[in-house]
């Protein structure tokens, strides 16, 4: 009778579990009532290999009634919410015991289940690291190609204020020659244009001030 609610579940009919278990009669399937005081069932001593762990865990299980994961639906089933957790246990175990699933096939789905969620995470964590190490290693490149383009850069903008300071001296120079060659020609001029006040040199602008006087 137990086994109509494996039936029920594996059809994919959820809510059809342990129902009510009422002076020897069942109604909606197999269920128990809340039992107050069971003796759970002994456990059966048949083993089957779990086989060698595989990092899939939806690999081949043992070949057995139900698996751990049938369990875990059971023990959150709402069929049993408000039970004891004795009263739960006991309720389990003799659904199980309809079945013919025994405890230890159990504990061997649970190894091996547990075992490929184990080496799951291992690879994810694997693969995580390699990952962190790639973005690592593309950020160095990135950071010393960042480091080369500024100092590049740098170097350039140094040599334009370089240029702008030479360009600078240069045209300082010049005009200081000019200057220099202005005078010297305001000077030649003042020897070309008599200075009846007696005042030999000035600018140039003052020499040819007094060649226009001197012609009047």
């Amino acid at each position: 009778m137990f086994k109509r609610w494996f039936e029920s579940s594996a059809n994919g009919n959820g809510s059809t579990g342990i129902g009510e278990l009422r002076n020897g009669s069942m109604t909606n399937g197999v269920v128990l009532h809340a039992p107050q005081e069971c003796e759970c069932p002994p456990r059966s001593d048949h083993r089957v290999d779990a086989g060698p762990a595989n990092h899939n865990p939806a690999a081949k299980q043992p070949q057995i009634p139900c698996g751990i994961l049938k369990v875990v639906e059971m023990v959150n089933s709402e069929h049993l919410a408000g039970l004891s957790l004795e009263a739960k246990r006991c309720a389990i175990m003799m659904a199980l015991e309809a079945v013919g699933a025994g405890v230890e096939e159990l504990l061997q789905d649970a190894v091996v289940r547990q075992r490929a969620l184990n080496d799951q995470d291992k690879e994810q964590q694997d693969e995580l690291r390699r990952f962190e190490e790639k973005k690592a290693e593309e950020g160095r490149k990135l950071q010393s190609e960042l480091e080369s383009l500024t100092s590049e850069y740098m170097a350039r903008v140094h040599a334009n204020a370089d240029d702008v300071a030479r360009e600078q001296d240069r045209f300082r120079a010049c005009q200081r020659k000019r200057q220099q060659e202005a005078q010297q020609i305001a000077e030649a001029a003042a020897f070309c244009v008599p200075d009846p006040m007696g005042q030999h040199g000035g600018n140039l602008a003052a020499v040819l001030e007094r060649a226009a006087g001197a012609r009047r």
